[in-house]
């Protein structure tokens, strides 16, 4: 039951699409409620609210002027504005002799549709496509492995200690304790040459990459050199701030740097996405005396199997790699944080970038994986983890060996994903992965990481799915691959 006063809202209102409706009681107004200035605005606000409560559907054809100014008491003319801002804000339209129609109030199954469009146009890994059980999609780390307990520890220590002030606007190149904690580590595990202050924290590596293509615009820089195959989502980042990313072939020795005509290149060289290769010494080497900008992306420069990792292109040549990295494989990619070091003379136009960008990246997060870094809680973690993926690519690569044993498996002594290369002369590798999909398991083909043409393939990343998902996923591969 309604306040007293308040007009009952009647059943037919608002819902009957084609035929006027009589009144005001679609609106819940009372007359004797308009203010005495601001008529206008004050009905234009009920009808948005009718709109947005879905009182009134689409197609619903509005009261006549004259009858809703009568029924509220107020001069036609104010109805005849708000109707007029309805439809300035397309929310309604006005057709001559049909009188003003609601168009605004799109139904929700709609903008889901919409916005799985979207997704689907950005291939992005979430969520997953209708009939997927088993997401082998490449770059999700495994979530469930979270160091809840360490993370909420952590953070209480932390909110114990702090003072307004660490919670301000502070440096927009991240709070000076993340920043030292990163700097020793770094040193310690990547061979990084730089000092606390040579850190921007960034969003990912995704701001990193756009807060450096920003400045290589500035700097007259339009085209980058980008491997082939490469990361589809560093290729579309980079094509979105401006900088075109031109292909430069990669081989099982790493990206062919005698290729490279830019004045800047974009790589992963210590575990190439998506072929899995380590950029050999012989390309090292001449890769630094290229002479132009290595942006050296370490996307999951924790997670080493078999082998010792390969220490960072930086550490070799400071003043010519900008290095990049995050937490988004080793806690999660939701936490939005990383970290960009790069050469002393781009580092004023960066921070002013990553200033203009957000101001800063929050404070609280940088505190709590600072004290996880002091504490050693976060070198523990990425030990438990390695142990789980190391257990994950085994029991992918026995199902593939059992279900697949002619396929040529690569990249597998490191990162969370590896690749299938297939016949040169058998079907397209788009072609493949949708009949994997139509047997529930979705993987990539290896032609979305390509701008040129190449050997087919399927990327797989296994760290988000536990063992015995990925022996069923590889049986089921099995069946969609291999020829009846």
């Amino acid at each position: 039951m309604l306040p007293p006063g308040m007009v009952q809202l009647k059943g037919q209102c608002g819902v009957a699409k084609g035929g006027p409706i009589s009144g005001s009681d679609f609106l819940q107004l009372r007359a004797e409620d308009a203010p005495v200035k601001g008529l206008t605005a004050w009905l234009t606000a009920g009808l948005r609210d009718a709109i947005a409560g879905r009182r009134l559907a689409a197609g619903a054809r509005l009261p006549a002027t004259r009858v809703l100014a009568a029924d509220l008491k107020i001069s036609r003319g104010v109805v005849v504005e708000a109707y007029q801002r309805l439809i300035d804000e397309g929310l309604a339209t006005g057709r001559t002799g049909a009188g003003t129609i609601v168009i605004g109030n799109r139904d929700k199954s709609d903008i889901a549709e919409d916005r799985r469009k979207t997704l689907d146009d950005l291939r992005l890994p979430f969520p997953p496509p209708e009939g997927i059980d088993i997401d082998l999609s490449p770059g999700v780390p495994d979530l469930s492995a979270f160091p809840r307990r360490q993370w909420l520890k952590a953070e209480k220590a932390v909110l114990d200690e702090i003072t307004g002030a660490d919670l301000g606007y502070g440096d927009p190149g991240g709070t000076p304790k993340l920043r030292a904690e990163l700097i020793a580590w770094l040193r310690r595990t990547r061979g990084i040459r730089a000092e606390a202050d040579d850190i921007v924290v960034v969003n990912g590596v995704a701001q990193a990459l756009a807060l450096l293509a920003r400045t290589l615009r500035q700097g007259g820089v339009t085209a980058a050199a980008i491997e082939d195959p490469g990361s589809r989502g560093t290729r579309d980042l980079m094509i979105h701030w401006g900088v075109r990313p031109e292909p430069v072939p990669v081989d099982e020795q790493g990206i062919r740097a005698d290729l490279i005509t830019q004045d800047a290149a974009v790589l992963t060289p210590a575990h190439q996405f998506p072929t899995g290769v380590v950029l050999s010494p012989a390309r090292r080497r001449a890769l630094l005396d290229w002479g132009g900008l290595i942006v050296e992306d370490d996307y999951d420069a924790e997670h080493r199997y078999d082998r010792a990792p390969v220490a960072a292109l930086q550490g070799s040549a400071p003043e010519r790699v900008a290095y990049t990295g995050s937490v988004s494989k080793s806690l999660a990619p939701g936490m939005r944080l990383g970290w960009l070091i790069a050469p002393r003379r781009l580092q004023p136009a960066l921070l002013a970038a990553k200033h203009d960008s957000d101001l800063g990246s929050p404070a609280l997060p940088q505190l709590v994986l600072a004290r996880l870094l002091a504490s050693g809680d976060y070198e523990r973690h990425l030990r438990l983890v390695r142990s789980r993926q190391r257990r994950r690519r085994d029991a992918l690569l026995t199902g593939l060996a059992q279900h697949l044993p002619r396929a040529r498996v690569t990249g597998v002594a490191a990162g969370l994903h590896l690749l299938i290369l297939l016949e040169a002369d058998g079907p397209d590798d788009t072609v493949l992965a949708e009949r994997a999909a139509a047997h529930g398991v979705l993987v990539h083909p290896l032609s979305w990481h390509r701008q040129r043409p190449g050997p087919p393939g399927l990327v797989l990343g296994y760290a988000a799915q536990p063992p015995d998902r990925l022996a069923e996923a590889a049986q089921r591969l099995g069946r969609a691959l291999t020829p009846p």
